[in-house]
C-alpha cells in the first residue's frame, strides 16, 4: 500500500474530471487510428435519368470520400491536383463510355474544400478532345465545379523510365505525373482486349505514343502504369456500367445500373470488385491477376473490411 498526499489526488481528480467533460462534450466519436484503405457507397434506388442521377452521384461521391477520412487525408492546402476521368470517348453520360461527370465535379469541388490551389481535368482520349470533352458533360461540370479543363499539349510529353516488365520507357503528361496529387477517376466498363476498363486501365490516359502497342501485353503494361504513376486516391464510377460491347458502347440496351461507386488506396481491391460488378471474374483478368502477383495490393477487397454506406 502507498499513501498520495492531498495535493497529488486533488491534481489526479481535477485531470480525471476534465477528461470525462470532455468525452462528454466531444460532437463526433474518436476516429480510427488506422485509415480504411477502401469504401463503397450504394444508393438506396435507382433514380431515373432525368430526375436524379446528378444528386446522386454528388451524395454518392461525398459519402465514399467521407468514410476514407475526407479529401483531406488526401489533399493538402496549396496542392495541385490533377483528376483523371476517363473521357475517351465521344458519347454521351448516359452512354456509360465515360466517367460521370457529376462524379468528377463532386471531386473537384472537395478539392478545392480541401484546400487545393488548382484542380485540372484532363486525358488522353481515344476519339477527337474537341468532342469527347464538352460531349462527355464532363468538361462543363468540371468548369462549374472550378476545375481548368485542359486538352493535353503533346509537346508536354516526356519520354520517362518505367522500369517495368513491358514499359521500359514511354512518353507520359509530365503535369498529371508533376502533380502534387493525382486522382484517379475511371468508369467500370467491359474491353474486348483487356476484359474490363477499370483503375488501372484508366492510366493509359496519362500516355502518349502508340498506345495500340500496349495490346501486345496489356497484363503487364497496365501493372507498370499502376506501379510507376502510383494514384494517391482512385474513385471508381460504377452508377452506370457498361458490361458488354465496352469500352466505346453506344447502345443504351449494354447498360446496366449499379448506383455504386468504390474509392480507395489499393488499386488491385478496386479492380477486383469493380470487375465483379460487371459480372466478370477477376481471376479471369490478367493485370488484376499480374499486380496482385506484384504486391501492389490484394484482389481479397473483404480482408480490407471497407467501409460500406447505403445513402
Amino acid at each position: 500500500m502507498y499513501s498520495v498526499n492531498r495535493r497529488v489526488f486533488v491534481q489526479r481528480t481535477a485531470l480525471l474530471g476534465v477528461g470525462l467533460k470532455v468525452g462528454l462534450l466531444s460532437p463526433e466519436p474518436a476516429r480510427a487510428s488506422t485509415p480504411k484503405k477502401m469504401s463503397i457507397a450504394r444508393y438506396k434506388s435507382s433514380p431515373a435519368e432525368r430526375d436524379g442521377v446528378a444528386e446522386e452521384a454528388q451524395r454518392l461521391t461525398r459519402r465514399v470520400i467521407r468514410d476514407l477520412g475526407g479529401m483531406s487525408r488526401f489533399v493538402s492546402k496549396g496542392n495541385v491536383v490533377w483528376v483523371k476521368p476517363n473521357i475517351a470517348w465521344d458519347r454521351k453520360p448516359e452512354q456509360a463510355a465515360n466517367t460521370n461527370p457529376d462524379v468528377v465535379a463532386t471531386i473537384v469541388k472537395m478539392c478545392y474544400e480541401a484546400g487545393a490551389k488548382e484542380v485540372i481535368v484532363g486525358d488522353n482520349p481515344c476519339n477527337a478532345q474537341e468532342r469527347s470533352y464538352p460531349n462527355s458533360g464532363i468538361r462543363p461540370a468540371a468548369e462549374k465545379a472550378g476545375a481548368r479543363v485542359t486538352y493535353l499539349d503533346k509537346r508536354k510529353f516526356k519520354k520517362m523510365t518505367l522500369k517495368g516488365k513491358a514499359l521500359k520507357e514511354w512518353e507520359m503528361y509530365t503535369a498529371m505525373i508533376e502533380a502534387d496529387t493525382f486522382i484517379n477517376v475511371p468508369i467500370a466498363k467491359h474491353h474486348s482486349l483487356a476484359g474490363a476498363t477499370l483503375g488501372m486501365k484508366n492510366l493509359m490516359g496519362v500516355c502518349g505514343g502508340q498506345r495500340s502497342r500496349f495490346h501486345q501485353d496489356l497484363s503487364n503494361v497496365l501493372t507498370d502504369l499502376a506501379v510507376f504513376v502510383k494514384p494517391k486516391l482512385v474513385v471508381l464510377d460504377a452508377i452506370r456500367v457498361l458490361p458488354i460491347h465496352g469500352p466505346r458502347g453506344g447502345n443504351m440496351e449494354d447498360v446496366k445500373r449499379k448506383d455504386t461507386l468504390v474509392a480507395g488506396v489499393d488499386q488491385v481491391a478496386i479492380d477486383t470488385l469493380g470487375a465483379t460488378l460487371l459480372g466478370m471474374d477477376p481471376k479471369k483478368i490478367g493485370h488484376i491477376v499480374e499486380a496482385q502477383a506484384r504486391g501492389l495490393g490484394t484482389m481479397d477487397y473483404k480482408s480490407l473490411s471497407p467501409a460500406e454506406s447505403l445513402v
